[in-house]
């Protein structure tokens, strides 16, 4: 058979060929690139970018907020975030030595996890040795709590449903 007569021979059932190839290359880059729009698009609706307002200023106290957080360490201080039977955050505070720690004054900043909601500010007070609390509203908060107690500042941060 001369060459001219295989280019013309009929196609083969089930046979592979460029137009075969030619759509699974689509198919694959299209996936592909549809994934990546999606990513894209989820990591600019939920993430705001935002860590600090100005990196440059904040680089300038990072090594005092790193003795910062070695002092409230050597504290040994800790919270924990619960809820009341009423719905309320409760913030239980001990020292060192898992004492209550009383007369403190304690400020929380709720954090909605997603930005759905409004940060809210709260002062906690004190309803029994070490037991601080105060009206916050139903769902899932990420707290950061201030606690000013035996002339010692003190931060943490903790999460309540």
């Amino acid at each position: 058979m001369t060459q001219a007569r295989r280019a013309q021979a009929p196609r083969q059932p089930g046979q592979f060929t460029g137009r075969h190839m030619a759509a699974i290359m689509v198919a694959f880059f299209g996936v592909v690139i549809a994934v990546n729009v999606l990513m894209a698009r989820l990591a600019t609706s939920t993430f705001g970018g935002v860590v600090v307002e100005n990196s440059y200023v904040a680089s300038q106290h990072f090594n005092t907020w790193l003795d910062e957080a070695r002092a409230e360490k050597a504290l040994g201080w800790k919270a924990r975030f619960e809820r009341t039977s009423r719905g309320a955050l409760r913030v239980v505070l001990r020292d060192a030595g898992g004492r209550a720690l009383t007369g403190a004054r304690v400020g929380v900043v709720a954090e909605h996890p997603l930005g759905l909601r409004d940060d809210e500010t709260l002062t906690l007070r004190e309803t029994a040795p070490g037991l601080y609390e105060a009206p916050l509203a139903a769902g899932r908060w990420r707290l950061r709590i201030s606690a000013r107690a035996q002339g010692h500042e003190w931060r943490a941060v903790g999460d309540v449903q």
